[in-house]
């Protein structure tokens, strides 16, 4: 994964998306001292059955917030698009290429955008959606002739400094991110989403971070069957 970048941008759908695919990685790079930002399309509103939309929203951006912290975030933006109702199209795409310009990354990071995770595990159409979105954005940031009312009534100047794209949690992964001590703040920063987590079916009964520790684990030895044995967050790299 290449490592001569000092700015990135990481923009997923909902809350805890990060924390599922990319943590460990950001973790590691916050510690060598880069700067890493956070957008969530929405607040994950529709994530809890059982918890009101409105409550929901306040209890998962908290928890993003406090995630976001334990990796070395502390730059964490909303774009509030309804949570699993998020649309293709030019309101999205202007909203996406605002916030490149805005925080003139050179690597914006964010989910799979791929119809499966891997076989026949159908992916969510928020996170489909907010991953091609996000691959446009790069070269629509740098256009000043795409969304021109962004410098004019907002002051923000065409950015064409993105130099990659990489995709979390992608079937298919080109590069990796080899892991250490970010492992335990990705544990600690999945485990903080508590109420989201202890919504799941999948884990039922379980404490939060007894969960997040067996994700982690199981995310990373995956990486490092394919990266020399050592612990490894992959993704998906698209050059610009």
């Amino acid at each position: 994964m290449p490592d001569d970048w000092q700015r990135a941008l990481a923009i997923v759908a909902h809350p805890d998306d990060l924390e599922y695919g990319a943590a460990a990685a950001i973790a590691e790079w916050t510690t060598a001292g880069r700067e890493v930002t956070y957008l969530l399309v929405t607040r994950g509103e529709a994530g809890i059955d059982g918890l009101d939309p409105e409550e929901c929203a306040r209890v998962r951006e908290a928890e993003q917030r406090a995630s976001a912290a334990t990796v070395g975030v502390h730059a964490v933006g909303f774009l509030d698009h309804p949570d699993g109702m998020i649309e293709p199209g030019l309101r999205l795409r202007r909203d996406l290429a605002a916030a490149v310009r805005r925080h003139r990354p050179e690597l914006l990071i964010t989910l799979n955008h791929h119809d499966t995770w891997g076989g026949t595990q159908w992916n969510t159409p928020d996170h489909r959606i907010v991953g091609r979105a996000v691959l446009d954005a790069a070269g629509d940031a740098g256009n000043r002739w795409i969304f021109p009312e962004l410098l004019t009534d907002q002051g923000l100047a065409p950015w064409d400094g993105v130099r990659w794209v990489a995709v979390a949690g992608s079937p298919y992964p080109t590069h990796a991110v080899e892991v250490g001590p970010g492992i335990e703040q990705a544990i600690a920063s999945l485990a903080e989403h508590h109420r989201y987590i202890q919504g799941l079916a999948s884990a039922a009964g379980q404490d939060p971070h007894t969960y997040a520790r067996a994700f982690i684990t199981r995310s990373l030895e995956t990486g490092a069957a394919r990266h020399h044995s050592h612990p490894a967050t992959l993704f998906q790299l698209y050059p610009r």
